[in-house]
């Protein structure tokens, strides 16, 4: 989350291009993300240069001594941003526009590659050479404070941040999942290296992006250290979806820089006839799009078997667990009128996650949780796809705090419910014993099917009241005979006061 003064610099930027004459929000986060991924490429290419020499293998830089530009030939390391950050400014120009967009523009050398498709048409807008310097230098000082906090995924937060100075992102839904949320329900999942994972709204990548970060720190030496694993990793692991051009480019250029090399990330509307994927993928991450109604005519017809609906939000889980393999998870958030909603469509999603599949888990998360973006209550559903059943009981938690100040200002606090449901999800036979009343507790099937398939937590919580003890009728009154002539002798006092 940008707070302070991350935020303040980030602002500083908005303004270089507003003065600059570059007033259209999309091209400002675009150039921005550019710049951002040329920035992270320098990154990227020392920290592989660095483990390369400690395992000891061969390494070569994507910035070697010569690279083709076109049919020209320049020097590799003046496109390092390192490097020509410290050119005058119409020096750093020419290097930028003349080189090193031409150059990112035609990294991928597989041209079929999500990278390639989504970089073809990317424009490089900054209007002048001055816009360019001061752009530059407001983004190492984000660098430098982004550094001392060890904040994780600044494109995406930056990202965020801009999109909410859009007015019309909250009508379009393209907020992003605050990122210690998406990092929660990686952990709930813990994937492993033989996965076939899918966002079909990715947006920027972000479950995608940190599911990759967390194989790599907990299946390191699994996966590259095993020819095979690395490639499934590297080529076939990731798959993306989203309808808006401007987050595939942003995506595959975050996938790219976390080291992910050939993501399949498409431009498809995942709802629609244009989706044929059916029993392929063993795990789901998504965050999808609530944003009302659609027309039945742009909707897959097998979905509207499953949930005759318009509600993008129901749609979506009848559409991830066709896209699931039998044995395939999914981890998703819903807005709370999924929980409980009483229309037939709603009653279907749940009923067909309860009896036809294994749903495993529903945790309430606190309507502050979007904010300052959007203020919905929301929910996260783990289930299981099994195409027989499987749901003997549900384990239900209720978050109180994300570690963060629920308010518009998301301030860090010092409760966080997080590590604690992790920790309960992973060891959930411990949950048998637990009561009603506490944070979190299992709820038996057939108490769910008697209640129209409910699942909102208020539903089956029990709140625990304290009797509280009063003193007698006579010894209040009493008080108040007390207190009453002590403020009439007050009053007296006074009076004589104002009277002398």
């Amino acid at each position: 989350m940008i707070t302070g003064e991350l935020k303040s610099k980030i602002d500083s930027i908005w303004e270089i291009f507003w003065t600059g004459g570059l007033t259209n929000p999309l091209d400002v986060i675009e150039q921005i993300t550019y710049l951002m991924f040329i920035h992270d490429l320098d990154e990227a290419d020392n920290t592989k240069a660095k483990e390369c020499a400690m395992l000891g293998l061969p390494f070569k830089s994507i910035f070697s001594d010569e690279v083709t530009i076109g049919e020209r030939k320049v020097n590799g390391q003046q496109l390092k941003w390192s490097v020509f950050h410290d050119f005058p400014a119409t020096q750093m120009y020419t290097v930028v526009q003349e080189d090193v967009f031409p150059f990112i523009k035609n990294l991928h050398a597989d041209k079929n590659s999500a990278y390639a498709k989504y970089m073809d048409d990317a424009i490089f807008k900054l209007p002048t050479p001055l816009v360019l310097s001061k752009v530059v230098d407001a983004l190492d000082n984000i660098y430098e404070l982004v550094d001392k906090e060890q904040s994780a995924d600044v494109r995406g937060d930056v990202y965020e941040y801009l999109l909410s100075k859009i007015s019309q992102s909250g009508l379009n839904g393209q907020f992003r999942t605050p990122r210690h949320i998406i990092r929660m329900m990686v952990e709930l999942m813990q994937p492993t290296p033989d996965e076939v994972i899918c966002d079909p709204a990715c947006g920027t990548s972000g479950f995608l992006v940190t599911a990759g970060e967390y194989l790599k720190e907990t299946h390191k030496e699994a996966i590259f250290f095993d020819r095979a694993k690395k490639d499934h990793y590297m080529n076939h692991m990731f798959f993306g979806y989203d309808m808006d051009r401007t987050m595939l480019r942003i995506g595959a250029m975050n996938m790219m820089t976390h080291g992910i090399e050939s993501p399949f990330i498409e431009y498809r509307d995942s709802l629609s006839d244009q989706n044929q994927d059916k029993n392929k993928y063993s795990l789901i991450l998504a965050n999808p799009p609530f944003k009302g109604s659609l027309d039945y005519d742009t909707v897959s017809a097998d979905l509207l078997k499953t949930c005759k609906t318009k509600k993008t939000e129901l749609l979506f889980i009848a559409l991830f667990l066709r896209m699931l393999r039998v044995g395939g998870r999914c981890a998703c958030i819903v807005p709370d009128g999924v929980l409980f909603g009483s229309s037939k469509a709603h009653k279907a999603i749940r009923k067909a996650l309860v009896e036809e599949n294994r749903l495993e888990a529903v945790i309430s998360m606190p309507s502050g949780v979007f904010k300052p973006y959007a203020g919905v209550s929301t929910g996260i559903l783990i289930f299981t796809k099994t195409g027989h059943g499987g749901t003997d009981k549900v384990w239900f938690y209720d978050m109180k705090s994300d570690g963060l100040s629920l308010d518009d200002k998301r301030t860090p606090v010092t409760e966080n419910d997080i590590p604690d449901i992790i920790n309960r999800f992973q060891n959930r036979e411990q949950e048998e014993s637990r009561e009603r009343t506490e944070q979190s507790f299992f709820v038996p099937k057939d108490e769910i099917v008697e209640n129209d398939y409910d699942l909102s937590i208020n539903k089956y919580k029990k709140v625990e009241y304290v009797p509280v003890e009063y003193p007698p009728t006579s010894e209040l009154l009493a008080d108040l005979k007390t207190l009453e002539q002590e403020i009439a002798k007050g009053l007296e006092e006074l009076e004589g006061m104002l009277c002398e």
